[in-house]
């Protein structure tokens, strides 16, 4: 806090000869002589010496005070009676001299300058010192300004380091004054310069316009392009026709680019721009430069569970259909034949301009081997194959790499009812077949097991007509009878009707796998392969006895069996004797 100095009357002394009167009126000549001054204040000065760390001056107060002579940048143009400003430090030091500064007093100059600036506007000249974190530091007519590395310019800046040593314009921005900190912007100059400039592109924009612009900064979902004061916005999919992984792939930073107004926000100020849009599209005379049954080379640009999409160039993409990778394998997905970013020779098979679609494929560069597989694998010949899968309705056998043949479940026995493939053979089993049809187009092979032997229903006819008896072990029970095996290893059904005359609340109680039946033959059909049997018939006519014995044996109810006419199975059990054969 600054004081003012004033001169206090000396102590009167009598004995030197003075009045206090007429030492009060010397007192008052005297102090009108020095001018008054204040601590913190910019002062005049007049060089009374020059010393060898100091020069000595006359600020017109009652002692002189004292500068450091490296305060004079050039003390060889100073000269006794040269009148200086310089700042008021203290009224006096230690030794009771005035501390006086010239550094300070230029400073106090230049803040006074800076301080009108900020209020007024003015535009400063400045020179980039050095960088610093968040900008740089700027010489601001020799004091230091902080330039934010956000104030530099409307486009960011990438290499602060090119700026050092360059002399630019500034505004001042912010001033604290306890910290005597300035802070300038060059920004805020350029944004005023390019107003009248962004606002006759904003006026002039429409749709299909042309502009050339420079690459502003790029994100992951597209470029900003700074069209000289506005920004616009080239989205990802609107850089190339072709599939764009980064924008960087496309341009890059600083690049000066055309572009094509694409729409405009006049509200949002939003311009979306096109670039791929100035290029020719690659679909045009597409049919002329890829007809169907070209075999161009591509690169695998994506997988899916149903192909693999193949660039052929830029913005023209087509699919191999995983049916259409190999002539003999099943492939499940794609990834079993090509891999992601893999160059591949493919065939163009179809060609739908309209839709913007090409079926591409791989297995037409080879010959196909189904049309040699009719004299490989002649219809009726045997081989041996190996079974790889197992299904409710049969048994896919690989008869070698890639080629493979279906046994459907009813051509795995001639005699057995089979419910499921897994009774007869299990996965990775040797089995012998007979080939019973190839079919080309649906790449089929038709196989059989049985056709191996000689079809025994023929002897069946004679062995099994009806009115024969015969015994059967029961090897399945079903809601409307039990399965028997028969001699000669044939299977045949007993309707639960004809396993008693009366009602049998529980077939599985009364039977078990394994139990022998004592049977005759009521129905035999060779094209059906179906052979019905009865234990009532065989019982009828026999001794009550053996009857009794049938009934205890299997916890029946009563029978009589002398008198009793034949109960023909119902059309149930014959539905159910049908289908217990398939």
């Amino acid at each position: 806090m600054s004081k003012g100095i004033n001169v206090a009357p000396a102590v009167f002394v009598e004995d030197r000869g003075y009045t206090e009167a007429e030492f009060r009126e010397l007192a008052a000549l005297y102090e009108g002589t020095l001018g008054k001054i204040s601590q913190g204040e910019i002062v005049k000065g007049r060089v009374v010496r020059i010393g060898d760390n100091e020069v000595i001056l006359d600020i017109g107060f009652k002692s002189e005070g004292t500068v450091p002579i490296n305060e004079f940048p050039h003390i060889s143009e100073i000269k006794i009676g040269d009148e200086v400003e310089v700042f008021l430090e203290s009224i006096e030091d230690k030794d009771g001299q005035l501390v006086l500064s010239r550094k300070r007093a230029d400073f106090m100059r230049i803040w006074e300058r800076v301080t009108r600036s900020f209020e007024s506007g003015e535009v400063l000249k400045g020179r980039c010192l050095r960088r610093i974190k968040g900008g740089i530091v700027v010489d601001l007519m020799g004091i230091d300004a902080f330039l934010p590395g956000s104030q530099i310019d409307v486009r960011p800046i990438r290499d602060f380091d090119a700026l050092i040593g360059r002399e630019m314009d500034f505004r001042v921005v912010k001033i604290n004054h306890p910290s005597e900190n300035v802070v300038v912007s060059h920004k805020i100059l350029v944004e005023e310069e390019m107003a009248d400039q962004r606002k006759a592109i904003l006026g002039s924009l429409e749709k299909g316009q042309i502009l050339e612009g420079s690459v502003k900064a790029i994100s992951d979902f597209g470029v900003f392009i700074d069209l000289g004061g506005v920004d616009g916005l080239v989205h990802i999919t609107d850089l190339s026709w072709g599939r764009v992984n980064h924008p960087s792939e496309i341009v890059k930073l600083d690049q000066t680019i055309n572009v094509v107004v694409l729409d405009f926000d006049q509200e949002k100020k939003r311009i979306s721009l096109g670039y791929k849009q100035l290029q020719p599209h690659p679909w045009e005379n597409i049919e002329n430069k890829y007809p169907v049954g070209t075999k161009v080379n591509g690169k695998v640009v994506s997988l899916t569970d149903y192909g693999a999409f193949i660039e052929i160039e830029k913005g023209i993409e087509g699919l191999i259909h995983i049916s259409e990778m190999s002539w003999t394998q099943h492939v499940k997905h794609p990834s079993q034949v090509v891999s992601m970013g893999q160059m591949i020779d493919a065939i163009i098979l179809s060609l739908d301009k309209d839709n913007k679609k090409i079926s591409l494929g791989i297995k037409q560069l080879e010959p196909d081997p189904w049309l040699s597989l009719l004299q490989k694998y002649p219809v009726t010949s045997k081989h041996t194959g190996v079974v790889r899968n197992l299904t409710n309705f049969g048994v896919f056998v690989e008869l070698e790499q890639g080629v493979d043949g279906l046994i459907h479940i009813s051509d795995l026995s001639w005699t057995k009812k089979i419910r499921h493939p897994g009774e007869v053979v299990k996965k990775g089993d040797s089995i012998d077949v007979v080939i019973l049809g190839v079919d080309v187009d649906q790449r089929r092979i038709s196989l059989g097991h049985k056709q191996l032997n000689d079809n025994p229903w023929e002897a069946f006819a004679s062995s099994y007509k009806v009115g024969t008896e015969v015994e059967g072990k029961v090897v399945r029970i079903i809601e409307k009878g039990v399965i028997v095996e028969l001699p000669l290893g044939v299977d045949g059904f007993v309707p639960l009707s004809q396993l008693s005359q009366t009602s049998i609340k529980n077939i599985a109680e009364a039977f078990q796998v394994g139990d022998t039946l004592p049977l005759t033959v009521i129905e035999f059909d060779r094209d059906s392969k179906k052979i019905v049997l009865s234990v009532v018939e065989f019982l009828r006519g026999k001794e009550q006895k053996l009857v009794d014995e049938y009934v205890s044996k299997h916890k029946l109810p009563p029978i009589t069996l002398k008198d009793a006419m034949p109960v023909p199975p119902s059309p149930d059990e014959r539905a159910a004797a049908t289908e217990s054969v398939r």
